[in-house]
Formats: C-alpha cells, sequence, structure tokens
C-alpha cells in the first residue's frame, strides 16, 4: 500500500517536497484538482514522520470522512484560515474533522468547516500550537453542529492564539483537563460557551473576543475527570453582549449556561479575573457557582471532587450594562424582587453554594464591581442578600503561565 500512495503521489507530481512549496496551488479544473488534493491530504497525513512540514494550498477541500495523525513533530500548515478551507460538510465516518494524538503538533493558518462532530480534537498531548485556525458551523447555531471547535484535552504546554470558533453546539475554544495553557489573541462567537477551561491547571487567558455566545469565558471543574482546574488567570480580553440562547443538548453540563453569561466561574479555585471590558450581558456580567448550580449530575464523581467555588479574585475590569433581563424563571423572580421591574442585576451574580466545613470562608473578592447578589441558591432563593462586606477582601495575584518548549 505504501508504494502504491508513493506512485500515486509521484503520478501527480506532489511528493512531500512539493507539496511544502508554496507555489503548488489546487486548481478545481485539473486533474490535481480540490477533490485530488484531498486525497493527497490524507495519504500525506498517513504517511507523515516527524519533521514534515505539510502544506495545504489555497481552496475548499472536501472531506467526508475524518482526518488523522499519531507522528510526533508535524506542522499542518495552510494558506490562511480564509483561503486554506477542510471542509467536512456532509460527513459520512468519523467523530471530529481533524483528530491527533502526537507530541509536538502545530496547526496554522487554516479552517475547518461543518464537521459532523469536533472540529479539532488533539489529545494525550505535549507542545500543541494552535495558530491563525478557524472552526465554523457555515449554517449558524444548532444543537446539531459538533460540540467543540477547538478541542485539545489531556495535553501539556498548550498554545492557542489567533484563532477563530464560530457556532459550536458546546465550546468554541475549549481546553480540558490539561496543564500549562495560553489562549490568547484568538475570537469566539455564537457558541454556546465561547471559551472554556476545564479542570485545567495553570492558564492564561487574555486579550480575546467573546461576543454573541451564551457564555463568554467559562471556567469550569466538573465531577468524575482526571483532574481538579487550579490556578486560571482571565485577563485583558473583551467578554460583550453573550446573549444568545442556549443551544447545547439537553443533559450536558454547558446545556445549564444562563444565556447573558459573561465570565462564569464554576466549582473552581484560585481563579483571577482582572483587567477586562465586560458589558452588556443580561443575566450578569460574572458569574459565581458551584456544580450544584447546574442541575448536572454524575454518578461517578470522586469523593475528593471540591463543589464549591473558593479563592476566586475578581479586581481592576471595566463592568457596565447587563443584568437587565436575566435567563430562566428563578432568575427573573430573583431580579425582580430585589431590583424590580425596571432594574438590573449587579455585576456579579453568585449562587451562594459554600462549604459548611470550611470555617475561612469561601475567599470570594470582589473589587471594583456594581455590587453583588447571594442568589441563596441552597435555600431555594427565598434568601437572597445584595450585602458586599463578605466580599471585601483581597488575594494575592497569581503567576503567569510559563510554557516549557523544547
Amino acid at each position: 500500500m505504501k508504494r502504491m500512495r508513493l506512485g500515486l503521489l509521484m503520478a501527480m507530481g506532489l511528493g512531500l517536497a512539493a507539496c511544502q512549496q508554496k507555489s503548488v496551488v489546487a486548481d478545481p479544473a485539473s486533474p490535481m484538482g480540490e477533490q485530488g488534493f484531498a486525497t493527497v491530504l490524507r495519504n500525506k497525513l498517513l504517511d507523515a514522520k516527524s519533521g514534515d512540514v505539510i502544506e495545504v494550498p489555497a481552496g475548499t477541500f472536501h472531506f467526508d470522512r475524518s482526518l488523522s495523525l499519531r507522528v510526533d513533530g508535524v506542522t499542518l500548515r495552510g494558506q490562511g484560515m480564509g483561503k486554506s478551507v477542510l471542509s467536512f460538510k456532509g460527513q459520512k465516518t468519523g467523530a471530529e474533522g481533524l483528530l491527533v494524538n502526537a507530541n509536538g503538533f502545530t496547526l496554522e493558518n487554516l479552517a475547518i468547516e461543518d464537521s459532523k462532530g469536533d472540529g479539532f480534537k488533539i489529545s494525550q498531548s505535549e507542545n500543541v500550537t494552535i495558530r491563525g485556525v478557524r472552526v465554523e458551523w457555515t449554517g449558524g447555531p444548532k444543537t446539531s453542529n459538533g460540540g467543540y471547535g477547538l478541542y485539545p484535552v489531556l495535553c501539556k504546554n498548550v498554545l492557542i492564539e489567533h484563532s477563530v470558533a464560530i457556532g459550536a453546539a458546546d465550546s468554541g475554544i475549549y481546553v480540558g483537563q490539561s496543564r500549562d495553557v495560553i489562549v490568547r489573541n484568538s475570537r469566539a462567537e455564537r457558541n454556546v460557551a465561547g471559551i472554556e477551561i476545564e479542570n485545567t491547571v495553570n492558564a492564561d487567558v487574555y486579550d480575546n473576543v467573546a461576543t454573541g455566545n451564551t457564555g463568554g469565558i467559562l471556567v469550569f471543574n466538573m465531577p468524575a475527570l482526571t483532574q481538579q482546574g487550579d490556578a486560571v488567570r482571565v485577563f485583558r480580553n473583551k467578554v460583550v453582549e453573550n446573549n444568545h440562547e442556549n443551544f447545547g443538548a439537553k443533559g450536558t453540563p454547558v446545556a445549564s449556561v444562563p444565556a447573558g453569561s459573561g465570565v462564569v466561574i464554576n466549582s473552581n479555585d484560585n481563579i483571577e479575573i482582572f483587567d477586562n471590558d465586560i458589558t452588556g450581558n443580561k443575566t450578569a456580567n460574572i458569574i459565581i457557582s458551584s456544580v450544584y448550580s447546574t442541575g448536572y449530575k454524575d454518578d461517578k464523581a470522586s469523593g475528593e471532587f471540591d463543589p464549591y467555588p473558593e479563592r476566586i479574585y475578581v479586581h481592576d475590569n471595566r463592568l457596565s450594562g447587563g443584568g437587565d433581563a436575566p435567563d430562566g424563571l428563578d432568575l427573573k423572580a430573583l431580579k425582580l424582587a430585589l431590583y424590580g421591574l425596571n432594574g438590573h442585576m449587579p455585576d456579579v451574580l453568585f449562587d451562594g453554594y459554600v462549604n459548611p466545613q470550611r470555617k475561612e470562608g469561601p475567599q470570594i473578592c470582589l473589587h471594583g464591581v456594581s455590587g453583588v447578589v447571594n442568589a441563596d441558591g441552597p435555600g431555594g432563593y427565598k434568601n437572597p442578600s445584595k450585602d458586599g462586606k463578605p466580599f471585601d477582601c483581597t488575594l494575592p495575584a497569581l503567576p503567569a503561565v510559563d510554557l516549557k518548549r523544547g
């Protein structure tokens, strides 16, 4: 089979060295047209060796099944996210568009569209770079869209930058169960969750735009996963008008996110939110909650899982608008009872779940916010409080993430 593949490549005049040259262009009218190159690309991924740089020329290339790679040290590079498009519209087999299990992998300057499941998934890998990549479901937000756009999971040393995610039915840019992560200079829009950091240790999320999602930026900790999240910084982002109706599949954790959520911290510890522009999110600009408020239940949850958000430091953000039309009957009733028909919720909504065994309290410290409402989730929202004194505290700044490469 390998000799046959090499023969095919030679016959087409497109060996690996030629593929690396930027002058190679897919001409749909030629035998080496867009569909021909789709076959070539699949074979190049199957035959890749460490150190290969596989170039994708300008054009739209259609695939009816997933692409995959399992070789370390490979770069897959297009001519730009608006020029080199891998389209999976009408995909028949495979759970992802592109699936990678390899260290030292770089994906850059291309687009992945309309995959049946996740757009790009990379698992159990180190030194991952995603740069200038767009993942999009071009038919607009739908529950039938793939769950995740950019989806590193169980990875270490992850850099995502200058990328775009649109239309994911779960999270546009998602990093889960990973360690040492940077997400920067990217854009997420019209997803359920724009950017989500879940059960991840040491992550910096900065200089991004999250707009038009159900929830803008989520920092979640969920039960029954390989590790608990810790130490996440969210700063210098624009989290604006994330008011899209929730189109997540019923029963998933993200389906519980209220439309109109700006930054959401759920069951996570040691989180710092600062120097962001967070505006116009109709439920609340910032939500701090426990997994108990999601309605999500997992019988496999470990006894070591900590469901309470603790040591959360919110300071020096620019917050405005929002809170005027919360999503869900309980939150609508809460807003009406506390602030009247024409009022609005304050910048921060806290669900009120705290660890009764922790004497010093949750250490949720808020500075520069219009106010906070403790919704009294444990009490069924019957005794909410607007008292900000318990949140008048300060925590040490978290250290910057250092991606150790090479």
